[in-house]
């Protein structure tokens, strides 16, 4: 009876849409509804590796394998959906023959969520939540029942030839990833074909909601994030609800997302269906298809895809936001601005990772700070920076560290000096931006104890150089 079935579902996809769907890129995953089984192909890794072959060998149940030139991502199709109700959804992955009477290809699937991202889940930092990478000598495999052998679905485990995992149990709104693996190849270069059939009770109970099926007629896909230099981002219209049904693609874009069309662009293959876009042109596309059958007459995505490149961080300046020359508050409080709108993190003095760009009482004088792009496109090497403040205890012990005291980076002020001065207002030494006190006045050592100086320096505000004072104290310790 599943044989059956399943070529009545084959007989009606390829009415509904000659060309099997395929993107090979998480980034440009296809998404899909449960209204109506999937005809999918199989071939090749993309534009883009989503799992380095070089660093992630690992990721969950995915292994890279044995072959040396083998990935976790081999011969991939990927898919994304958007929970429509609540409740339970699997999948069957039926493998279909390419040639010949029997299937070649051994497919193996996993699947992440809810609402991670493609950045997440190409960098490892996202694991799947359902997998299956085992042999398999089944024509299928999925979450929920294999239907052929009857096998219910369970955790992975290495080694044990389980063909399907468990059921989701999901909630509307959520939104999921499918990774459809090939990894026993035909050897003869051609993409290999399967069918996506959705299950599970949420299913049985209403094919047309168990998936949002609004999420299809955003065709061209979730939103994009790239790196500068990444290869160029192939979009489609053939993924549309209009199916065969195409005449010709108007391509259109907004690069600066203000809800103005920029430019017409032209796109390439058959009607122009497909979209080349290159780094690092930023901005949200939109394809608008005419229909051979003129019903409807056209098809739109309306909400596009938003495609940004995001470049390697750039330093663009240090900002004092308040120093402990002043009164209050008494601490070196900076801020760092970068270049370009990626989503950074920032540490300092080799510290742990902070997603504000704000970091409060850093150590006077020169100081280093790392920028990492958090979407992947790149992390800086150390630059340092200078924070003009004073210690507020040196230890002039011989040791070599802080044995002596100044104002760090007095010389990037204006005519600056300071005095110091015992507790009772003695005179003991004055420095200039060269100068430093090593804890001794006229050839003796001084106490260990607290000492008070007056800086006296000029500052530049609104082209005009302001002079001010600061009287506090510090430490000398022995």
């Amino acid at each position: 009876m599943r044989t059956l079935f399943c070529s009545i579902c084959c007989l009606f996809l390829f009415y509904w849409n000659v060309t099997a769907q395929n993107s090979a890129d998480c980034r440009t995953a296809i998404p899909v509804c449960a209204d109506q089984p999937i005809m999918g192909l199989a071939g090749g890794t993309g534009d883009v590796d989503d799992f380095d072959p070089e660093v992630i060998l690992q990721t969950g149940c995915l292994e890279k394998g044995s072959l040396s030139s083998a990935n976790i991502e081999f011969n991939t199709s990927w898919f994304v959906f958007r929970a429509g109700t609540g409740g339970q959804v699997g999948f069957d992955i039926e493998a279909l023959p390419s040639s010949g009477s029997t299937p070649t290809a051994e497919w193996d699937f996993a699947v992440y969520g809810p609402d991670v991202d493609c950045v997440d889940i190409s960098n490892g930092t996202a694991q799947p939540i359902r997998c299956n990478y085992e042999v398999n000598d089944t024509n299928f495999t999925g979450l929920g029942v294999n239907p052929q052998n009857g096998e219910e679905g369970r955790a992975p485990l290495t080694g044990s030839q389980n063909t399907y995992d468990a059921y989701l149990d999901v909630q509307p709104g959520e939104i999921y990833y499918i990774l459809i693996n090939n990894f026993a190849d035909n050897f003869t270069g051609d993409p290999e074909p399967f069918m996506l059939t959705f299950t599970g009770s949420s299913v049985n109970d209403d094919q047309d909601t168990a998936l949002d099926c609004t999420l299809r007629d955003e065709f061209l896909g979730l939103d994009i994030v790239a790196c500068e230099g990444d290869d160029p981002i192939t979009i489609s219209a053939l993924n549309s609800p209009a199916g065969a049904d195409i005449a010709s693609v108007e391509w259109t874009v907004d690069y600066e997302d203000d809800g103005i069309v920029d430019d017409t662009l032209t796109g390439t293959g058959d009607f122009g269906a497909e979209l080349v876009v290159e780094s690092p042109n930023t901005g949200r596309y939109f394809a608008s298809i005419t229909t051979t059958s003129g019903s409807p007459p056209t098809v739109a995505d309306e909400s596009g895809v938003l495609i940004t490149f995001f470049g390697i961080p750039i330093l663009e300046r240090v900002e004092t936001l308040d120093t402990n020359l002043s009164i209050d508050p008494d601490q070196n409080n900076i801020e760092f601005f970068v270049q370009g709108d990626g989503d950074y993190e920032y540490a300092i003095n080799n510290g742990e990772f902070q997603d504000s760009s704000v970091f409060r009482n850093v150590p006077p004088g020169l100081n280093t700070v790392i920028i990492n792009d958090k979407n992947g496109c790149g992390i800086t090497e150390p630059i340092e920076f200078l924070v003009v403040g004073y210690p507020k205890f040196f230890t002039p012990n011989g040791d070599n560290i802080n044995d002596t005291w100044n104002i760090l980076g007095i010389e990037t002020l204006i005519d600056p000096v300071v005095f110091i001065f015992d507790r009772y207002g003695k005179l003991l030494k004055q420095l200039g931006p060269t100068d430093t006190w090593d804890g001794n006045f006229n050839g003796q050592q001084m106490p260990s104890t607290d000492y008070w100086f007056r800086f006296e320096y000029g500052e530049r505000e609104d082209d005009m150089v302001v002079a001010k004072t600061r009287k506090t104290h510090f430490s000398l310790k022995r």
